[in-house]
């Protein structure tokens, strides 16, 4: 599944590359004022913070939700106390565009995600140019090397790397890269199977005074307690958000 994915979505790159050339993208990600500072944004505190996702739907769930318009939502993400919003940008299994990132980030002044299956350099100036703060990196998806130069890539344009794990060994290649901002998504994207109990198993092997993010298996308060007590810094939530009252929500969250 996760190779399909980041097959489909190089696709689509390749395709906006036929409209856009490196060049010119490359022009408008330098022309964009300065990324903000996501990990100051995200930094440990008294509570749990969230990263906010504006989501519709994903290969595991089928259609979660209508958002005609994400800036809407991604307002009320940011008036309910939401520390970043993540913004889903792959096509056809999520159904979302880059056009969703440019909405998002003309409506909130806290940090955007680039969520998608990043695996070229093209889609990192993309990020950049439609305004995004952050951008992922899912280890499984991607050789050791070219998880390096992509991270490199992403800090050189000013912006910060959520580098996502799914197992202990990911997340020792995510420490190994130096990474400030860790994700680790309890859901397997190669079988979408959930693992409740893996942050809590591999938390420890993040270093101190890197960001630690619990990815996925967050419906209720008490989810986020589990993570905030196995170590979580934050959480990144979708379908709970998108299906239920977003700031009801996000405040029972924060209030953990």
């Amino acid at each position: 599944m996760l190779e399909n994915l980041l097959a489909g979505a190089l696709e689509d790159a390749n395709a906006r590359r036929e409209l856009r050339s490196y060049a010119q993208l490359e022009a408008a990600a330098l022309e964009r004022s300065a990324a903000l500072d996501a990990l100051e944004a995200l930094a440990p505190a008294d509570h749990m913070k969230v990263i906010a996702e504006v989501k519709r739907a994903s290969p595991s769930r089928g259609h979660l939700a209508e958002i005609p318009e994400p800036q809407a939502l991604a307002a009320q993400y940011e008036a309910g106390g939401a520390s970043a919003v993540s913004v889903l940008t792959e096509e056809r299994k999520f159904k979302g565009s880059l056009a969703d990132l440019e909405a998002v980030r003309k409506a909130v002044s806290i940090p955007v995600l680039r969520k998608d299956f990043i695996g070229d350099e093209y889609q990192v100036l993309e990020a950049r140019a439609a305004g995004a703060d952050l951008v992922l990196l899912i280890v499984a998806a991607l050789p050791q090397h070219r998880l390096e130069s992509l991270h490199e890539m992403i800090r050189d344009l000013g912006m910060t790397p959520l580098v996502e794990a799914h197992s202990d060994d990911e997340v020792a290649r995510a420490v190994d890269l130096g990474s400030q901002l860790i994700g680790v998504n309890a859901r397997d994207l190669r079988t979408f199977e959930l693992d409740r109990d893996l942050f809590g198993r591999v938390a420890d092997q993040i270093p101190a005074g890197v960001v630690r993010v619990a990815e996925s298996a967050v419906l209720d308060v008490a989810d986020v307690e589990r993570y905030r007590e196995a170590g979580a810094d934050a959480v990144l939530v979708g379908e709970a958000l998108v299906t239920g009252d977003p700031v009801a929500t996000l405040q029972a969250y924060l209030s953990v």
